[in-house]
């Protein structure tokens, strides 16, 4: 009876381990550790260009990449004289248009569309780790009851999550 029950704990914790073993074998393609970063610790975020006529928006844009970066904190967000690497960005076009009518053609959504290049640089060796152009994001605000602001707001948040994803995670 004892060698049964010493069987069954063995079998037991080889399943456990072996299950283990395979979900960390699973999941290490996707771990957040910041791999791809190649030894970089911090980032600095200066402020955006804006190539558009839109007020505001390359404030509006730095401040949420920079919280998302501190959020995020894989990254330690620094002053650029003491950064490993930077991401610099312009904010390339701005457009609101209506996205959906009622049915006498009046607008019901307006939403907002902002483009920035962005590139996540390496300061150190000075050379490009990733760059972007044309990103996206956009925002969709209702007509009677928000903001173009909301719409903006909601274009940044799609971008600044683009952009963490492509400079932590690298895909």
């Amino acid at each position: 009876m004892g060698h049964m029950i010493r069987c069954a704990r063995y079998l037991i914790l080889t399943i456990l381990l072996g299950a283990g073993l395979a979900l960390n074998l699973a999941c290490g393609p996707y771990s957040l550790s910041g791999s791809a970063l190649k030894g970089i610790k911090n980032i600095a975020i200066p402020l955006f260009d804006n190539q558009t006529t839109q007020y505001g928006i390359r404030e509006q844009l730095t401040g949420q990449l920079t919280d998302a970066f501190v959020a995020d904190n894989t990254l330690k967000v620094v002053n650029i004289r003491r950064a490993d690497s930077a991401l610099r960005g312009v904010v390339t076009k701005y457009q609101r248009e209506c996205y959906t009518f009622d049915a006498a053609g009046n607008c019901n959504e307006y939403v907002s569309r902002i483009f920035v290049d962005v590139t996540f640089e390496d300061l150190k060796k000075k050379e490009a780790l990733w760059e972007g152009k044309d990103i996206e994001g956009d925002g969709i605000y209702s007509a009677t009851d928000e903001t173009e602001d909301d719409g903006i707001k909601r274009a940044i948040d799609k971008i600044s999550i683009e952009i963490i994803d492509k400079v932590i995670k690298g895909w």
